[in-house]
């Protein structure tokens, strides 16, 4: 009978493809899944095929973050063996370890910067108050004019000099 399961297994594998392997799970409860290379009927090489199974998610759910970044790296295929749970957790306490240490530099950052602002080592930085915006016709002014200003009837094309020009152009 052993014969007869055989065959039926390889020809099912033949007709459908080999049926996908559980490769691991990470710690959120995803399931990743990998469809080794096989040829179909028809003689057409597929290539190995990884996905993931999430965990209570649909398609177009998905955040930054949902995976760890070593399974989303071997799905993309950029690491040839899926990873293990030591390394997640060892990457993962790497990456905490480097939150903290920025954390650190970035409060003695302020500390110092604190210090030399107070030490008079450094200027503060200048804080400007922008009243309107260059483009607009009241820029400078502290309200919009009522009455309308144009320069239409003084205007004389070729009479404006760029300042600091002294009056000559030079072509």
């Amino acid at each position: 009978m052993s014969w007869a399961r055989q065959a039926l297994r390889a020809l099912r594998a033949r007709l459908f493809g080999p049926p996908k392997e559980l490769v691991g799970t990470d710690q959120f409860g995803n399931k990743y899944y990998r469809v080794p290379k096989h040829e179909t009927r028809a003689g057409q090489i597929i290539p190995e095929r990884r996905f993931v199974e999430a965990m209570n998610r649909q398609p177009y759910q998905y955040q930054m973050g949902d995976f760890p970044t070593e399974w989303e790296a071997w799905i993309r295929k950029k690491r040839k063996d899926p990873p293990t749970i030591e390394e997640i957790l060892r990457n993962e306490n790497y990456r905490e370890e480097m939150k903290q240490k920025i954390k650190d530099v970035l409060e003695k950052d302020k500390l110092l910067q604190a210090k030399e602002y107070k030490e008079g080592l450094v200027a503060e930085p200048a804080r400007t108050h922008v009243k309107g915006h260059a483009s607009a016709p009241y820029y400078g002014k502290k309200e919009p004019s009522p009455d309308p200003t144009s320069t239409a009837s003084t205007f004389q094309p070729g009479s404006w000099v760029p300042p600091g020009s002294g009056g000559s152009h030079n072509k």
